[in-house]
């Protein structure tokens, strides 16, 4: 891996506007930066004062290499902080959610309202018997009620575990059997692209036989009435609740919840978290990436059942007192207009979204955006996987009207915030996720764990622990270990990135993704990007075949811009930017026309899927796949 040079140049700097800058929460993050890595324990300890605690912590940190625990013996609950604390600053009447569906039905929320609710939830889950350290599944559509049911959970200190609304019976029952629930949460149906998708069936389907589950709680959305064994109404259950419900005082390091991420093989991984650091890190992350403000009004458009959903709708943006857009069904449906009307309707200042999302838009080209009024913007946010620099350009001259700062966001379940990003007040580059966040120590390394010069490949890794860093793997924690026990001494990302003169990193894809050429190794994040610069080109993803002379050769998937035709000269146009981008050594040796590529649920590309399809081998698993 070592010694091999990053192919991708970028060179453009973009700066953030003056205005911005000088009202940003964070204006000096070369200055702040040293401090926090200075005196990790020093800076985190401020930033926890920030947050109410019932018990101060006796410790900010206790490392015993791989096992981390922070703010030892501190008292708190995360839902004091999104909600009773809301309210006494005096965001009472403050809305918390807009809600809406495909219908355009809205619904709104205030932060009283949201506390109550959570109360009366939270009251009726301890009539079921839930108690502190008791698991609950929680199976529903993007919602004021899902937020409400995770909350309700958090208050009483029952551990949750979401599941996306869009699995099926067998990632279901997997998840459930795994985290034991004693109760699962879940709704008649969701709306997806006009259609009415049953849940309640697969709830039914994925518990059968599963003696430990011991009531399924239904938010029948359409009032027609739930009957069965086990099966109890949501609404007729918490109209009898009290709208008060006292906090369960949570040590720092109680369980708060399990979220299963997908392996490539095997079973999914049951990442936990923690009450307290995880509190802080989102609170902290989301205050200072989308420079949060009192009359902002936040978008992101990830469903809760996904980590983004967790950290930036539900804790680390209630924990700010920040009003949210949340909003059930596809972002195309009925009409590519959808998101953009609500930006206008709404007025809405932050938008967080997936480069997935940004390059479906850009199949559509640029005009239809004309249509709307996108000035209100100022922060756009990308999650999920790495942005093209093409990408990134459109999203930041079409959406952002060449005004607004991109905050390239990377991190990962398992870390649970952020951890490299663009600070707002500071410069960005295309393509570049941009510097560690404050008490973060990210290194590029080789397989033996020494650091590569700029501009090379290697693999990213986090060299010290973070306060919302997961604490095991439910049930296994040799999994959790593997983690620091890939390159000793780090945090293994499983991530291939570089960084520049700067400072500034790029993540080049997964280090499972990395292509071998003539013994030349390319991330394939690299030739995406380069085959994206081809201006009928909307999306891309590669993988290596066995070839005999060269290791491997570069296959590409593409997706072409409306309108656009399959033919020869399109294919021969590509190899040529491809060539002209990053050299003759990066050019695919075929490049095969496709009409959707293979993703996760979240909008990650699942590159391996592609690669088993074509090398006839095993899928491995596909819970997470969308389609």
């Amino acid at each position: 891996m070592e010694g091999d040079r990053v192919l991708l140049e970028v060179k453009e700097k973009y700066f953030p506007p003056k205005e911005l800058v000088e009202g940003a929460n964070v204006k000096d993050y070369e200055k702040l930066y040293a401090e926090s890595i200075r005196d990790r324990e020093g800076f985190w300890d401020k930033v926890a004062k920030e947050l109410h605690w019932f018990k101060e912590w006796d410790k900010v940190l206790e490392w015993n290499y791989p096992h981390a625990k922070w703010f030892v013996g501190g008292k708190t609950n995360i839902t004091y902080n999104c909600l009773d604390r809301q309210i006494e600053l005096g965001r009472k009447n403050k809305i918390a959610y807009i809600y809406l569906d495909e219908r355009d039905r809205e619904r709104k929320i205030t932060y009283g309202e949201l506390l109550e609710l959570v109360c009366k939830i939270a009251n009726a889950l301890k009539e079921l018997g839930v108690k502190k350290g008791d698991r609950v599944s929680i199976y529903m559509p993007n919602s004021i009620e899902a937020v409400a049911c995770m909350l309700a959970c958090a208050r009483i200190g029952a551990i949750h575990s979401v599941v996306f609304a869009g699995f099926s019976e067998g990632a279901l029952r997997m998840r459930i059997e795994d985290a034991k629930a004693k109760v699962l949460i879940t709704a008649t149906y969701t709306l997806r692209r006009g259609k009415k998708i049953d849940l309640l069936s697969v709830a039914k389907k994925a518990t059968q036989g599963l003696d430990f589950v011991e009531r399924i709680v239904v938010w029948d959305r359409d009032r027609e009435g739930v009957k069965g064994e086990k099966l109890i109404d949501l609404y007729s259950l918490i109209e009898r609740q009290k709208p008060h419900c006292e906090v369960e005082v949570m040590d720092s390091e109680d369980p708060l919840f399990i979220l299963y991420t997908s392996g490539t093989t095997g079973k999914p991984k049951g990442v936990l978290h923690t009450v307290g650091g995880y509190m802080v890190n989102t609170y902290y992350t989301s205050k200072v990436v989308f420079d949060l403000k009192e009359n902002d009004l936040y978008f992101c458009t990830a469903d809760i059942g996904w980590i983004t959903g967790h950290s930036y709708i539900v804790y680390g943006i209630l924990a700010n007192g920040t009003s949210s857009l949340i909003v059930e069904g596809a972002p195309n449906y009925p009409d590519v207009g959808r998101w953009w009307r609500y930006i206008q309707r709404y007025r809405v200042s932050i938008l967080y979204t997936a480069p997935t999302a940004i390059r479906m838009f850009m199949r559509h080209g640029s005009e239809f955006l004309k249509e709307y009024d996108l000035s209100s913007l100022r922060i756009l946010g990308t999650v999920g996987e790495p942005i093209n620099p093409e990408a990134w350009l459109w999203y930041y001259k079409y959406v952002g009207g060449q005004r607004c700062v991109i905050v390239d966001t990377w991190w990962q379940t398992e870390t649970g915030s952020h951890m490299i990003t663009t600070i707002p007040s500071y410069p960005m580059k295309p393509g570049k996720a941009g510097k560690p966040f404050f008490g973060i120590e990210a290194k590029v390394v080789d397989k033996d764990g020494k650091e590569v010069p700029p501009n090379t490949v290697g693999f990213l890794v986090i060299k010290s622990p973070w306060p919302s860093m997961l604490r095991t793997c439910w049930g296994e924690p040799q999994r959790y270990e593997k983690y620091w026990n890939t390159i000793k001494g780090y945090y293994f990302t499983g991530d291939l990135a570089s960084y520049d003169e700067e400072g500034y990193f790029m993540i080049l894809g997964r280090s499972d993704d990395v292509l071998n050429v003539a013994g030349h190794r390319i991330g394939t994040m690299e030739v995406e990007s380069a085959v994206v610069e081809n201006e009928r080109v909307a999306e891309c993803a590669v993988i290596g075949k066995p070839d005999p002379v060269k290791g491997q050769r570069i296959k590409a998937f593409v997706i072409l811009k409306e309108g656009v035709k399959p033919s020869k000269e399109v294919e021969e146009s590509i190899k040529q930017t491809v060539r002209e981008v990053l050299g003759p050594i990066a050019v695919p040796d075929e490049i095969e026309f496709v009409e959707k590529l293979p993703k996760t649920r979240s909008g990650k590309i699942m590159r391996r899927i592609l690669r088993a399809k074509e090398l006839g081998l095993e899928l491995g698993d596909t819970s997470t796949l969308e389609d």
